[in-house]
C-alpha cells in the first residue's frame, strides 16, 4: 500500500460526501440519497481499510509491535507519521452530520 493508494481512497470517500451533500440541497428524491449514503459508506470502509493495511506496514518497516504504550497511547512515531502523511482518521464532518439524511 502506498501513500498515493491512501490519498486516492480518502479523495473518492471525501468526493462521494460531497456529491450527498450537494444532491441533498438540489432536493434529490430520497432514494438517490440513501444510494449516494451507501456508496459513501462503501468508499469510507475501503479508506478505513487501505488506513490500517498502511499503518500496519510501516510498523513492520520500522520494527514495532505495535501503535500503542502501556497506557493504550500512541507511540510519538505513529502520531509523526500520521502528521506527516497529512491524514485524519476520515474526513467527514466533525458534528456528525454524515448521519442526516433529507427529510
Amino acid at each position: 500500500m502506498t501513500l498515493a493508494q491512501l490519498e486516492s481512497a480518502q479523495k473518492r470517500m471525501q468526493q462521494k460526501w460531497y456529491d450527498l451533500a450537494m444532491a441533498e440541497q438540489r432536493g434529490v428524491a430520497l432514494p438517490v440519497l440513501e444510494r449516494m449514503y451507501n456508496a459513501y459508506v462503501l468508499a469510507m470502509e475501503e479508506y478505513n481499510r487501505r488506513s490500517e493495511e498502511y499503518q500496519r506496514e510501516i510498523q513492520v518497516e520500522n520494527g514495532e509491535s505495535g501503535e500503542s504504550g502501556e497506557n493504550g497511547e500512541s507511540s510519538p512515531g505513529a502520531v509523526k507519521r500520521k502528521k506527516a502523511a497529512g491524514l485524519k482518521g476520515n474526513a467527514t464532518p466533525v458534528d456528525g452530520s454524515q448521519n442526516r439524511m433529507a427529510s
